[in-house]
């Protein structure tokens, strides 16, 4: 993990990542410098307990356009947030700590838990994650590299395979 690494890895404003600690190969995120904490879409959240320490059971959805692979988590509840979206509406969210994989680097990332279902990516990479060692070119794309075809197709609601369009669930 590079936390203490300042590299200045070149990045552009939407990326395809990974999230080791949550079992996810793929996830396309889009870099917002104007956002504090990254965020993670996020359902089915559900607060409990474990040997007296809150934790947070929710399941994650990795593409846009299909309800294909979720993935059930669970993990320690970091913190509680207000955050206050791009509309202006304020909200409390979860916090989370995870390794972020980007462009051939872990950096560890409070990420807060909430759903993205209207919005064009599945997750943001905020400020926080970015200060470990990324400097945005905002005229780029996927400078980290591109998915596999094959997720790259299951993102888009296509048969990984043969590329049709598959049913929406």
């Amino acid at each position: 993990m590079s936390k203490t690494s300042h590299s200045n890895t070149l990045i552009g404003w939407r990326e395809w990542v990974s999230l080791p600690d949550l079992g996810v190969d793929w996830i396309k995120a889009k870099i917002d410098t104007g956002a504090r904490t990254s965020s993670l879409h996020a359902f089915d959240i559900h607060e409990f307990e474990r040997d007296g320490v809150s934790w947070v059971r929710f399941r994650v959805k990795p593409w846009q356009e299909s309800q294909e692979d979720a993935v059930d988590v669970e993990s320690p509840v970091h913190d509680r947030r207000a955050v206050r979206s791009s509309s202006g509406h304020a909200q409390e969210r979860f916090v989370i700590e995870m390794l972020i994989r980007l462009h051939d680097r872990e950096v560890l990332a409070e990420v807060t838990l909430s759903n993205r279902d209207e919005m064009g990516f599945r997750m943001l990479i905020g400020r926080e994650a970015l200060r470990q060692g990324y400097v945005v070119d905002p005229a780029r794309s996927f400078v980290g590299g591109r998915a596999p075809r094959e997720a790259r197709r299951r993102n888009r609601g296509k048969d990984p395979v043969t590329g049709t369009p598959q049913e929406r669930s």
